[in-house]
């Protein structure tokens, strides 16, 4: 005998199946409490490129791609997201030569992406606008397996990325399952708050501070400090990440009770000192391009409670 699923507790056998039928499966792709964003504006910024042959091969997010790009990642001392192929060239696809695609309606996902890029583009118009700079909206893009990119192939097993050279945020929706699933990171907000990361490095870009550590990195000659340059941006992006969670609930009080754990715990579960000891049984700090699990609940934590872009400057803080 089935127990009763868990959002039903309150009704009867026969009511729970009545209710299942009409229950969106994307819901129950996204477990956990829910984010207030029924009056959030959908960003117009989505390009839709899963299905129709639009990706460059195809397949699943695979864990076991994940883990071979971690430990060669490891031994060869490169950044994993290369050995997957974002840096490498692919043959061009049909999403290339297409124009760009909405997503369909009635796609609760993609719907929820779209609400929580408009209200990134809300916050950081504001934030811009108080400096007396404009901001340019970044592009999001949905895909299955692979897609092309103005920085290469992008693969699904990377996860979630972004691409300073056509200022585009690449996601596979299939991410949210092994948050949920792998990394048990589930909720509405743990998955707001990895758009909300990406985006972040799209800010860092507009503000020359990518430009200005890849520049460092090239003069260093040092992988281990061209690592330590790496960590210094990825926590930023949290931070910025968090600056977006404290403003956005401010201003429209998206966040229920419980969420901003469930972003505390997604930050905490994709550490570097985590997925190392998952995938290869031992950690070495100096190999680490994204910060410990810690550190990057400290500096998400950081934004979230400050809502101020100027706590987020890793790059002068003697500790992370």
């Amino acid at each position: 005998m089935l127990p009763l699923p868990a959002p039903f507790p309150h009704l009867r056998r026969g009511e729970v199946a009545r209710t299942l039928i009409s229950w969106n499966i994307d819901t129950a792709l996204r477990k956990g409490s829910g984010m207030r964003l029924d009056d959030q504006s959908a960003s117009q910024n989505v390009e839709d490129r899963r299905g129709g042959g639009a990706g460059i091969g195809r397949g699943t997010v695979g864990i076991g791609t994940l883990v071979i790009a971690l430990v060669a990642g490891y031994v060869l001392g490169v950044d994993p997201a290369v050995i997957l192929g974002l840096a490498s060239s692919g043959a061009p696809s049909s999403a290339a030569a297409r124009p760009p695609q909405k997503p369909p309606a009635g796609d609760d996902m993609a719907t929820f992406v779209a609400k929580v890029l408009g209200s990134t583009e809300t916050t950081w118009h504001a934030v811009f606008s108080e400096a007396g700079r404009r901001y340019q909206e970044p592009k999001l893009v949905l895909f299955t397996a692979a897609t092309p990119t103005a920085c290469g192939t992008g693969r699904s097993a990377m996860g979630p990325f972004y691409c300073p050279a056509d200022q585009k945020v690449y996601i596979d929706l299939a991410f949210y399952r092994d948050l949920r699933e792998r990394f048990k990171a589930p909720g509405e907000f743990a998955q707001a708050y990895v758009i909300a990361h990406e985006v972040g490095h799209h800010v860092q870009n507009l503000l020359g501070i990518s430009d200005k550590v890849h520049a460092a990195q090239q003069r260093s000659g040092n992988r281990a400090a061209a690592n330590a340059l790496s960590v210094r941006l990825e926590l930023q992006a949290d931070c910025f990440a968090g600056v977006w969670g404290h403003r956005a609930d401010s201003r429209s009080r998206i966040l229920e009770p419980g969420d901003v754990e469930q972003a505390l715990n997604a930050a905490s579960a994709i550490g570097d000192d985590r997925l190392q000891r998952q995938t290869q049984g031992q950690i070495v700090p100096e190999s680490f391009t994204h910060g410990t699990s810690e550190q990057r609940v400290r500096w998400f934590k950081r934004g979230m409670e400050s809502g101020d872009i100027r706590q987020c400057d890793t790059f002068s803080a003697a500790t992370l």
